[in-house]
């Protein structure tokens, strides 16, 4: 049984193929753009709340300062966009690229834990979130299917799809 009511017209195997090309590309501008916006002032500043909060990344402004920590942000989120590019010809840099995208969707969505402000106390707290930082943050829980979907793709061989 299958609980998936979209059919396409089209092979399968084909539709497969056009849809993970489309998350590929797609995260690859999202990845350039979040990247190169770490290189800001602004976007530093923005994100500052969410890593300062964050047992898992509030290290690196302890480290490196609030521009430093959006630096070093930026410099990964490049580097994943550089893997997914590649990965579109090699299956280890797709993988690569997948693992390196589901890693930072995994990791920004325990900032709705951890940012102060995600519940909206108006609203009766939590599970009524904010629309900054939650609603925000919530976002990337699709963008984290999205990467699950092209890792499990990038290993899964050819022949078993």
């Amino acid at each position: 049984m299958t609980f998936l009511a979209e059919k396409a017209p089209v092979k399968i195997a084909e539709q497969a193929d056009r849809s993970l090309a489309l998350l590929r590309w797609s995260l690859a501008v999202i990845f350039v753009w979040f990247g190169a916006m770490k290189f800001t002032a602004y976007e530093a500043a923005g994100i500052a709340p969410f890593i300062e909060h964050s047992p898992i990344m509030g290290w690196l402004s302890v480290m490196f300062g609030v521009q430093g920590a959006s630096y070093v942000v930026g410099v990964l989120e490049l580097s994943t966009a550089v893997a997914l590019v590649v990965g579109a010809f090699s299956p280890l840099f797709s993988a690569l690229g997948a693992a390196m995208s589901t890693a930072t969707f995994t990791i920004t969505l325990t900032f709705l834990l951890s940012t102060p402000g995600v519940a909206e106390q108006t609203a009766g707290g939590f599970p009524a979130i904010s629309a900054m930082p939650g609603q925000f943050l919530l976002k990337d829980l699709v963008l984290l299917a999205a990467s699950v979907c092209l890792l499990t793709a990038s290993l899964c061989p050819r022949s078993s799809r």
